[in-house]
């Protein structure tokens, strides 16, 4: 599967980044995203469309509510991938972020 990254992307998990599209970065995010999911409960994904601002991205919640988020190509490769590493994957238009989520985040 193809991954894309973002120039000038970044994250709070990995201060620094450049944002490179390279094959290196694309295969770092995968590696990033399935050790995530082997290291973590009850994880799942869901997939943000993209905006004039940003990538479609995924972003992987575990069950304590601990998150993160990559670009990727598009939202059928999100679904493809989740289905692939037998996680639940959602369209977060239609069901918004869990609250755990949020509650990890600090709010309500």
């Amino acid at each position: 599967m193809k991954w894309l990254r973002r120039r000038g992307s970044g994250s709070p998990e990995s201060p620094g980044r450049t944002g490179k599209t390279s094959k290196t970065s694309k295969s770092e995010d995968r590696k990033y995203l399935e050790e995530f999911i082997a290291t973590r409960r009850g994880v799942e994904a869901y997939v943000e469309p993209q905006t004039a601002v940003s990538a479609t991205t995924i972003v992987l919640v575990a069950a304590d509510g601990e998150w993160t988020r990559r670009p990727v190509p598009d939202a059928a490769t999100a679904f493809t991938w989740a289905h692939k590493h037998g996680i639940p994957c959602y369209d977060v238009n239609l069901m918004g972020y869990p609250k755990r989520m949020r509650e990890w985040n600090g709010g309500a």
